[in-house]
């Protein structure tokens, strides 16, 4: 067994223990860490690779982004209220609009119970897990939205759409080839017909009928929850979160035209 230098755990192999060592800080201050440990003032050789947040040095950037992902001390990118760093602008902007900051402010219509955004509220109600509005789900909110995005905001212009929800799909046990129940689009192999059932009915299959109505952008998604974590995310600049959240009232009520004014 391998213990460790400063909390005395024991490890199977060296390695477990260089590991362990390594995200905890825990090299004796005179035995660096064979990956990148600490320096100590004897050391003919300087730190190259220096912790962003504290005053930890390494001798290999793979050490110092180690540390740094263990201990959150990604300093470019900080959250002060948390003392929380962040690896990159999209990591620290999803943070500062999590439920950490933002609270549970965004209600469901029907049960009332809060979401901290857009795409919790629309998955909650696509997946038809809302127990006052069981039928409302994907299909239904597709139709609806059809009806106020006459211009094709967000929506794709289709050859042939259903006027109406879509019927539930039901796999029989003439799907068994032998192994498995068998997807007939897919060809992918369930152990048993409820799972089967399940995944013909997710959105596994079904047909891209969004578009994010950013005129740079050409991503395309299945689900109004999918649009809106794209939008959420401010990746392709195309919206402001805020105004996600502000006009999500114009996609689930129905009466107003699509729009993120």
């Amino acid at each position: 067994m391998i213990e460790c230098q400063t909390c005395y755990r024991e490890f199977v192999n060296e390695h477990a223990a260089e590991q362990h060592m390594d995200a905890l800080d825990h090299w004796a201050s005179d035995s660096p860490s064979p990956q990148g440990g600490y320096y100590t003032d004897d050391d003919d050789v300087p730190p190259d690779f220096e912790c962003e947040a504290c005053t930890a040095v390494f001798d290999s950037f793979n050490a110092a982004r180690q540390h740094m992902e263990s201990r959150n001390h990604w300093r470019n990118h900080w959250c002060n209220s948390c003392e929380k760093g962040f690896q990159n602008e999209n990591n620290l902007r999803q943070h500062l609009n999590s439920r950490i900051h933002r609270g549970l402010k965004m209600a469901c219509p029907f049960c009332k119970r809060s979401f901290a955004t857009a795409t919790g509220l629309c998955h909650h109600l696509e997946t038809g897990s809302c127990p006052q509005a069981r039928g409302v789900n994907h299909a239904t909110i597709l139709e609806q939205i059809r009806r106020v995005d006459p211009h094709h905001v967000v929506t794709k212009r289709l050859l042939t759409h259903s006027s109406s929800a879509p019927t539930h799909i039901t796999a029989t046990s003439a799907t068994w080839n032998g192994c498995g129940f068998e997807c007939y689009m897919c060809h992918r192999e369930f152990g048993s017909l409820h799972g089967l059932n399940q995944h013909v009915n997710s959105p596994a299959h079904r047909q891209k009928v969004y578009h994010c109505p950013g005129r740079a952008c050409s991503k395309d998604f299945t689900a109004l929850a999918g649009l809106f974590n794209h939008l959420e995310s401010e990746t392709c600049g195309a919206v402001r979160f805020e105004a996600v959240q502000r006009n999500v009232g114009n996609f689930l009520d129905g009466r107003r035209m699509i729009s993120f004014g």
